[in-house]
């Protein structure tokens, strides 16, 4: 299993400059016996927490799972913040830092573009924003957190204990604040809620094609919308050298989860399980816990930096989530004063923006000078990296994210939460991002319920940037929470989402129409609609499912396409005839199918689209998938037709793909298998920096089965790396809620030196679930946190 060459754009942020990475690579090489050892965890004895009323337990379990035994609220939060610092504070530190645009400081002069990115995104401004609405006691829990959290700080620092990062990168983290953990919240609704790239892009597609190519590049066009079309057209923006793809989230953040009522399971109570698609890295952007005090008794997980428990169960309920995806982000085409640069029109007149200040700190460099600009809509996101000097029209964008929203106040609520009267009220404030919830209770409710602010648009239906100096334009509010889609106890005995359609055309409002792909759902709804007697077991062993219903609609087609054009493939193909259509590890027909879609927009599609505004395109497969359906029912569209067929598209596509498999695995086809090429990964943010660092802080590659459109979900990125997946892995059986299964990959401690650093990685890979207790006395690693 060797290591493969990795290009991970994304790494530019934190890398900086080629002098960093030298700086680093010698750093590691000092501080590897020394330092690191130095700052391991402190995970048995006692230690002294002077902020504490009372003594806390703290049981690591045999994977590593903490479970926080306190006296009180006040001190289980406390004791929350502290032990998450213990085992996470530079990812902590890291994650603030990104989202509030602060990398520049620690990193250097080449995380200063991305650190523009985040200022002007404001993720920092709404959380400040957002404090204010909050609660007397969810401002308490928050303020109990970041005392924790402190008080592990200090310590470290005192002790010179702070992980080993900072000093590898030269600095000591500040304070931390109930800002710090609403910004992170923010940060996790930018990473599943964005559409403004979409809107762009169609926005530069209108300007550059003619109407019939254009057309095709849109998931669904807008017919209805002729003024707005217009509106494009006669006020372009620049698109193109203005945006950095490297910052865009993963298209599709999404997830599985199903619920199955006791009618469908041998108990005869319900069975929940969930699975969130995320980045694959270490350390995981899960950290699973277990809370307990006289209060409440939850487990799960939650973002290291937020206190509570987001997703998981405690005893009488259990839930999860996947993304809706909803057009929650619209652009607004700006109209600026050629004379006063921070004025725009509207209505016939100038009104002036608000204009933040937001001068980046730049580690051994100057501060540079940096001004957000915010209409009546929202920020300008145009002219960020490259000022011109009369651009003409500009993106502004509105966003509900940018709101004042509660989250934190609702997995307070949920975390308490008996049944689906007090679930379904608590979900009022969890506001952004928009998820698909499911639930279970131990009185066997089952329920659904798409969740979160949805706009109500005056005109158009997100699917292009609006006029931004009309009143005719714009949002009236939001989907009533009454009306957004929800299920309870429904005659199928289950409930599926997998970022699928989750509502019909009787639906009155829009969500979107930028759907996820049918295939992990039809999938999921086939296993669990063949049987009445589903076990826990049952559940883990489809979040591990292989069949790719992907090859099902599309293979035979293509395969007939390009046979239409030569039989030199005839050998080729006879073998992926007899391929069950599993994207088990050890075959070669899934390495040929996935090389073989993957390729197919870059054959028709990259060389009419400037590198950049290609990289940025959102459901690129989208897009070539409806091209191959029109195509096999005989109405080829403008692109295919300008190509030279579907015939030599398809056929142009495979020589490609196949020629890259034979320059890496060689000609003989017996050979290749699917998980030679596709192999997981967990990579840390600074292991980039030098192979030395890689050696220490990144897992050995493992071949694994499954793919981006599988139930066990494994993407992958240009060279075959699985760095995007289930997150978490979760299921509950409310026949017995003392305890539920779970894999967290690769571990959850961010120290190398910890014995729950990588251990789960071959878990994940295998599908070994931990079944982690929350009422039996827990064996383990344990610290009395003392109060004096």
């Amino acid at each position: 299993m060797g290591e493969k060459p990795k290009n991970r754009k994304w790494l530019k942020w934190l890398l900086g400059t080629m002098g960093v990475l030298l700086v680093l690579a010698v750093a590691a090489l000092v501080f590897v016996n020394v330092y690191i050892g130095k700052s391991s965890p402190v995970i048995e004895g006692k230690s002294a927490v002077a902020i504490l009323d009372g003594d806390v337990k703290v049981t690591r379990d045999e994977i590593g799972v903490p479970h926080i035994k306190a006296d009180s609220d006040a001190d289980l939060y406390r004791a929350q913040g502290y032990v998450q610092a213990q085992d996470r504070m530079f990812q902590m530190d890291l994650s603030r830092r990104q989202a509030s645009g602060r990398l520049a400081e620690v990193v250097g002069a080449g995380a200063v573009d991305t650190d523009k990115f985040f200022r002007t995104f404001s993720l920092r401004d709404a959380a400040e924003k957002s404090w204010d609405g909050y609660n007397d006691e969810a401002k308490k829990v928050l303020e109990w957190y970041a005392d924790g959290v402190n008080a592990y700080m200090e310590e470290a620092k005192k002790d010179g204990t702070l992980s080993y990062e900072f000093a590898l990168l030269g600095y000591e983290p500040e304070e931390w604040t109930p800002v710090d953990s609403l910004t992170i919240g923010k940060f996790m609704a930018y990473d599943l809620g964005g559409n403004w790239s979409t809107l762009a892009i169609r926005h530069w597609a209108l300007n550059e094609f003619p109407e019939e190519k254009a057309r095709e590049l849109f998931i669904k066009y807008p017919e209805n919308a002729p003024s707005i079309i217009e509106a494009n057209l006669e006020q372009p923006v620049k698109v193109a050298g203005q945006f950095d793809a490297s910052v865009i989230p993963p298209e599709f953040n999404g997830s599985n989860n199903w619920v199955v009522s006791g009618d469908k399971t041998e108990s005869g109570k319900p069975l929940l399980a969930d699975d969130p698609h995320l980045g694959l890295s270490t350390p995981s952007i899960w950290y699973q816990m277990h809370l307990e005090s006289p209060e409440q008794n939850v487990s799960g997980v939650i973002f290291a930096g937020i206190p509570g428990i987001i997703l998981g169960h405690n005893e009488q309920i259990a839930w999860g989530v996947t993304n809706v995806g909803p057009d929650v982000q619209d652009l607004y085409i700006e109209t600026p004063n050629p004379d006063d640069p921070t004025q725009f029109r509207y209505e016939g007149k100038w009104e002036q923006a608000e204009v933040r200040d937001e001068p980046i700190r730049v580690k051994d460099g100057k501060t540079e000078d940096f001004e957000v600009v915010v209409t009546r809509h929202g920020p300008i996101i145009s002219n960020v990296l490259y000022k011109e000097e009369d651009p003409g029209a500009l993106f502004s964008m509105q966003w509900t994210a940018l709101e004042p929203t509660l989250e934190l106040q609702a997995v307070l609520s949920f975390n308490k939460a008996s049944n689906w009267e007090e679930f379904e009220t608590a979900l009022e404030d969890f506001q952004a991002p928009a998820q698909n919830f499911v639930f279970a209770s131990t009185d066997g409710t089952i329920a659904y319920k798409a969740n979160g602010r949805i706009p109500l648009r005056k005109s158009g239906d997100g699917q292009l940037p609006v006029p931004g100096d009309s009143a005719n334009y714009g949002w009236e509010g939001y989907v009533p929470f009454d009306e957004l889609p929800k299920a309870v106890n429904p005659e199928s005995g289950f409930i599926a989402t997998a970022n699928n359609e989750v509502v019909d055309d009787s639906y009155p409002y829009h969500i979107t129409d930028f759907w996820a792909q049918p295939y992990r759902y039809e999938r999921i709804a086939e296993v669990l609609e063949a049987t009445d007697d589903l076990t826990p077991e049952d559940m883990m062993a489809l979040q591990m499912d292989q069949k790719n219903l992907y090859a099902a609609e599309f293979l035979d087609g293509m395969m007939a396409a390009v046979e239409g054009e030569t039989d030199a493939y005839n050998d080729l193909f006879n073998m992926m005839k007899k391929w069950d259509q599993v994207d088990s590890k050890d075959q070669a027909a899934p390495l040929v199918f996935h090389k073989w879609m993957k390729q197919l927009p870059k054959t028709m599609l990259a060389k009419n689209f400037p590198e950049d505004v290609y990289e940025l395109l959102p459901g690129k497969n989208h897009i070539t998938d409806q091209m191959m359906r029109e195509a096999f029912s005989g109405q080829e569209g403008a692109w295919v037709t300008e190509y030279g067929g579907t015939g030599k598209w398809l056929a142009d596509a495979l020589k490609t793909s196949l020629g890259e498999i034979e320059e890496e695995f060689g000609e003989d086809v017996n050979e290749w298998k699917w998980g030679d090429d596709h192999q997981l990964t967990f990579p840390h943010p600074i292991a980039g920096a030098s192979p030395v660092l890689g050696q220490f802080l990144n897992p050995e590659p493992v071949p694994i089965g499954g793919s981006n459109i599988t139930v066990q979900a494994a993407a992958f990125d240009g060279e075959g790396n699985v760095d995007h997946g289930a997150s978490w892995r979760f299921v509950a059986d409310l026949s017995d809620l003392s305890s539920a299964y779970h894999i967290v990959g690769p571990g959850l401690s961010g120290h190398l030196k910890s014995d729950y650093f990588h251990n789960q990685v071959d878990d994940w890979a295998n599908g070994d679930y931990h079944e982690t207790e929350i009422e039996e006395e827990v064996e383990g690693s344990t610290l009395i946190l003392t109060a004096d």
